[in-house]
């Protein structure tokens, strides 16, 4: 046996609130607790000098999309754009510089946003034409739902024309964006996939993400985008991957793709930000007779929703649900009730199913969620981003609609299992900013204190993937060594500060299982 011995920092336990050593043996943490005693019980270990450094279970990222996320990193990141004519420039820019070495065909890019923007509105086809050429163009909307694609692209994916969410002139929805983003991802080999989903998974792993959940399926990434990612998993030195297939069909698909799960982005809606999310009240800010309508989209209904629950809860398989608008929530709602007629509740509350996003969801609802065990995946960076008398929110819903808007509080104390992600590429990977934007959140009341905002960005992660063995996600003797080091300057209640004027804590180590996935600077050996 091989034992590591950290010591002169500061340990995140619950047994023992002023530890400052942890003993690590084969990977599993066996002791923790004062220096002295360490140092006497582990006399021949390594031992490792932390210097004050701050030592807790590492981030889980809920729900992330790897290889959109990883093409960003090097593709046209357009996130605080401030205008129309600077995308279109940046663009161009990027058309005349070429594809880089080795690169894909077609310029990838994201994070637009014309709210923003003083024109207020998003680039039609004829003028993302003349700055992009031939050139084939994605450009996907901040929040994933629509997106710009150039003609060159079109005409990769001529099924878009005839299909649901088709626009002459603009930003492309539904079936129709699905066509063009399958034409885009088509456009790359599984060199380049691989080389982005590395990229991906070593960029989380600097942040203190040993894990991460890709939410995969047939209208996001493909069967070989996943086969790929997987693949790239199993080569180790890089955070774990649980991944999650978004598709109805039969629960034996999944031990067949390796995945947790048929949930994830399985879409009963689409996105507020996009307006196809799906409302019970119109958005206020379309006009009421809007071709097509004005409370978003429907993309599966409660009879199917009821019958993929029934279906993998009788094969202990998670299911699970992309939700947003409050049409959207309430029929998976109504799914689960009458699954849990057909089944009773301990058999579906013991599955862990999940929704992802939830967004705008009432206390009952949240009751009823709570009673059959399912997991709330979301993303507090919405709340950052959009909340607010200025944000989104408030502009596409109005002001009372927005203030309802993600109420972690009144799932917490229904006693639903919150797991926190970023949805990357919509937020960034910053796992202190959503510890930060959870607890800030912008309507008083809503938000949580910061222990319980940082449980849910980790031992919770765990869980909602299906590790219950009650350790998994802490660092108590028994548990897996998965563990993040930090540099942090203010400390209050035992954790980093997330005052949002405090100074972010700085990552200097990441662990899973007793393996070092990244390493800021070598830490000195004592």
């Amino acid at each position: 046996m091989t034992s590591e011995l950290l010591c002169h920092g500061r340990i995140h336990t619950p047994l023992a609130p002023e530890a400052t050593a942890m003993a690590v043996t084969d990977g599993i943490v066996t002791w923790v607790g004062p220096d002295g005693p360490a140092q006497a019980l582990y006399p021949d270990a390594e031992v490792i000098d932390l210097d004050g450094a701050f030592v807790a279970p590492a981030f889980v990222d809920a729900h992330v999309h790897v290889t959109a996320s990883g093409l960003l990193l090097d593709g046209l990141d357009l996130r605080g754009c401030p205008s129309l004519a600077c995308c279109l420039g940046m663009v161009a820019d990027q058309v005349q510089a070429g594809a880089p070495a080795g690169g894909p065909l077609l310029l990838w890019g994201h994070g637009w946003d014309e709210m923003d923007w003083p024109e207020r509105r998003p680039p039609t086809r004829a003028e993302l034409d003349e700055a992009a050429g031939d050139t084939p163009v994605y450009l996907s909307r901040i929040d994933v739902h629509s997106a710009l694609a150039s003609t060159a692209l079109v005409d990769l994916a001529p099924a878009a024309r005839a299909a649901s969410g088709w626009s002459d002139t603009g930003p492309l929805t539904a079936d129709a964006h699905h066509h063009v983003r399958d034409a885009a991802l088509r456009a790359l080999d599984g060199t380049q996939r691989r080389a982005s989903q590395r990229a991906f998974l070593r960029h989380v792993a600097a942040r203190g993400v040993a894990a991460v959940h890709e939410c995969a399926g047939p209208e996001i990434s493909g069967l070989d985008d996943l086969a790929d990612l997987l693949a790239v998993a199993a080569e180790g030195g890089m955070p774990e991957v649980v991944a999650y297939w978004g598709e109805v069909t039969d629960p034996a698909v999944a031990a067949k793709l390796g995945v947790a799960g048929l949930a994830g982005d399985l879409f009963v809606d689409g996105a507020l930000g996009s307006h196809t999310a799906w409302l019970r009240q119109p958005y206020v800010d379309l006009p009421a007779d809007r071709p097509g309508g004005a409370v978003g989209n429907t993309y599966l209904k409660a009879e199917r929703i009821t019958e993929h629950l029934i279906a993998c809860t009788r094969a202990r398989v998670p299911a699970g649900f992309h939700a947003i608008g409050d049409a959207a929530v309430a029929t998976v709602v109504d799914g689960l009730l009458a699954a849990e007629r057909t089944l009773g509740t301990p058999a579906l509350a013991a599955c862990g199913h999940r929704v992802e996003h939830l967004e705008m969801v009432t206390a009952e609802q949240a009751r009823v969620l709570a009673r059959c065990g399912v997991i709330a995946s979301v993303q507090p960076g919405f709340d950052a981003a959009w909340g607010g008398h200025e944000g989104m929110y408030a502009a596409w819903l109005g002001a009372d609609r927005a203030s309802g808007m993600n109420p972690y509080a009144t799932l917490a104390a229904a006693g639903v299992t919150l797991a926190f992600g970023s949805d990357a590429p919509v937020t960034p990977v910053d796992p202190w900013a959503t510890v930060r934007a959870a607890v800030h959140h912008h309507t008083p009341g809503s938000g949580l204190s910061p222990r319980a905002a940082f449980d849910a960005h980790t031992r919770a992660g765990w869980w909602a993937g299906g590790v219950r063995d009650g350790v998994t996600g802490t660092l108590t003797p028994g548990a897996p060594a998965t563990y993040a080091v930090w540099r942090a300057a203010e400390f209050v209640g035992g954790l980093p500060s997330v005052d949002p004027e405090a100074e972010p804590p700085v990552c200097l180590r990441t662990v899973l299982r007793g393996e070092v996935i990244y390493e800021r600077d070598e830490l000195p050996a004592g």
